[in-house]
């Protein structure tokens, strides 16, 4: 029997895409079910949402916002063996889960990644730079073994949850740590090459270049408590 998969997805705003993402992972992937958290959308995301018929289907509305906090609520609400996420925004990279799924045969969890041979990223000059930098910086402090730390595209086995619990706060600061502390539990890691489509809509969460480089202080910081913690 197929394992069960399951699939976190969070929205902020994602009315024009959102239904096409969940119609694509349902399509591609066999016993799969989707948890969604919307962080108060208000451009009609939770008037869709609503009109989605499929047992296989939850989400979860709330007022707060937060990447990691979404990840987590999501997370504690999963059923499945092995446990995924992607973005809401991006159904053009399901077909990767098909590959990701045969990959966890010999692994414990598979990234997609934009920085193995194969890999690469589509988008403004300003993001590639700051998403390069940040990742040789992690790899600098962090160990070369992991090559793109920050895509958060994955698939794990729920196992892995035994080695190490993300810590939701923060925002995609929180899958770094995470990677981090199952690294050094010897979880069984895999990168698999993607290439990062360019930006649709600009991002949600730096939006202002002021905002831009605050959120990137925040992961330089988070790197560094990560590296010297001593637990």
């Amino acid at each position: 029997m197929y394992k069960k998969i399951s699939i976190i997805l969070s929205t902020y705003n994602e009315a024009l895409i959102i239904k096409t993402s969940i119609d694509k992972i349902f399509s591609t992937l066999d016993n799969v079910e989707i948890i969604l958290v919307d962080d108060n959308s208000i451009d009609g995301t939770l008037e869709i949402l609503k009109t989605i018929d499929n047992k296989n289907f939850r989400f979860y509305s709330r007022k707060s916002r937060g990447l990691a906090s979404a990840f987590l609520l999501g997370l504690i609400n999963t059923n499945g063996d092995y446990i995924g996420w992607t973005d809401s925004n991006m159904p053009q990279l399901t077909h990767h889960f098909s590959e990701m799924i045969r990959k966890l045969e010999t692994n414990d969890i598979v990234l997609l990644s934009r920085y193995v041979d194969g890999g690469g990223d589509q988008r403004s000059t300003m993001r590639v730079l700051s998403s390069k930098i940040i990742n040789f910086f992690c790899r600098l402090i962090l160990g070369s073994e992991i090559k793109d730390y920050t895509s958060s595209i994955f698939l794990m086995r729920k196992e892995v949850l035994k080695y190490g619990v993300p810590i939701a706060y923060g925002h995609g600061e929180f899958f770094i740590e995470f990677l981090y502390k199952i690294k050094k539990n010897g979880i069984r890691i895999c990168e698999l090459p993607y290439v990062q489509p360019p930006d649709q809509e600009g991002s949600k969460t730096a939006s202002s270049f002021l905002m831009f480089f605050s959120l990137g202080f925040s992961y330089f910081l988070r790197i560094l408590i990560i590296r010297f913690r001593k637990n």
